[in-house]
């Protein structure tokens, strides 16, 4: 039997419990890739994070859920290197580049009034048409088909994680949302592995450009993502691309998670005509504890 440590921060975040919860195992070398499986199981968050010593970047990050490895992890990063720095494991340095399975990323840290920062480049943006029922995406989430905005594009989006982008009315129907997560393979025929993550331009933050919802594939073993930072990245190209409809550079604010209780902010900016996306976010320390192999 062996304990392993796992560090618990809230990434999009200064006030712990909200954000969006991560794990972080510092000692991701020693772990099999079974053994991070198992322990991302254990833990259950959305996702928990493993560095690991990388041959082409400055460090090498997996990601898993409790159900399977995935490519990028927004929230995961900020809360992985956000240990690492204070705990002085990456010195002095003001950026360096992260190998993830979405490629090599760079990533900055800045400071604002005594709190750390970290900005991380994704994966150039990618959108593919939804060609399903709106109708039975719709229920999937508890919504009626007239809930959803008609005068935008339904896609699926990836910025290092693909996602359905859907544009829903109202603020009010958010509280309605019941995500029938099962349901979502059987609607989402291109990609049955996606998430499905509405939206609206109506925000409770009036520094909000945007606000969202995150539901799981039920391949991850969870149900819903309080505060994601992919998905707020590809979001972010998504409203330069089909809701500004400009080519230069833009900074937008998106909130997540008010249903939950979570209430996070991610900073997105869009720029190189909408082809380099970034996501700026911070992280707070909640607690550690064990888990056992």
């Amino acid at each position: 039997m062996q304990n392993i440590k796992v560090y618990h921060y809230d990434a999009f975040s200064s006030i712990p419990n909200k954000g969006n919860p991560a794990g972080v195992v510092l000692d991701g070398g020693a772990l099999s890739e079974e053994q991070m499986q198992d322990i991302a199981a254990k833990v259950g968050f959305n996702e928990t994070a493993f560095p690991i010593k990388s041959d082409r970047a400055d460090l090498r990050i997996r990601y898993f859920t409790p159900g399977h490895e995935i490519n990028l992890c927004g929230h995961g990063t900020m809360a992985l290197l956000y240990v690492m720095k204070t705990k002085g494991l990456l010195g002095d340095a003001s950026e360096l580049n992260i190998e993830t399975k979405a490629g090599i990323l760079p990533v900055r840290f800045t400071e604002d009034h005594d709190s750390l920062y970290m900005t991380m480049r994704q994966a150039s943006p990618q959108f593919q048409p939804f060609n399903g029922s709106l109708e039975d995406l719709a229920r999937s989430i508890g919504l009626e088909p007239g809930d959803l905005d008609e005068t935008l594009p339904v896609m699926y989006g990836s910025t290092g994680t693909w996602t359905l982008i859907v544009p829903v009315k109202s603020l009010s129907a958010f509280t309605r949302m019941q995500p029938d997560n099962q349901r979502f393979p059987e609607v989402l025929k291109e990609m049955p592995r996606s998430s499905i993550h509405p939206f609206c331009q109506q925000t409770y933050d009036p520094d909000a450009r945007m606000h969202a919802r995150h539901f799981s594939s039920p391949f991850s073993g969870t149900t819903e993502d309080p505060v994601t930072g992919t998905a707020s990245g590809v979001m972010g190209a998504y409203y330069s691309r089909y809701i500004s409809r400009q080519t230069t550079a833009l900074e937008l604010v998106i909130e997540q998670g008010h249903e939950i209780g979570k209430d996070g902010r991610v900073r997105v900016s869009v720029s190189d005509n909408g082809n380099t996306i970034e996501v700026t976010g911070n992280a707070v320390y909640v607690g550690e504890f064990d888990v056992m192999l």
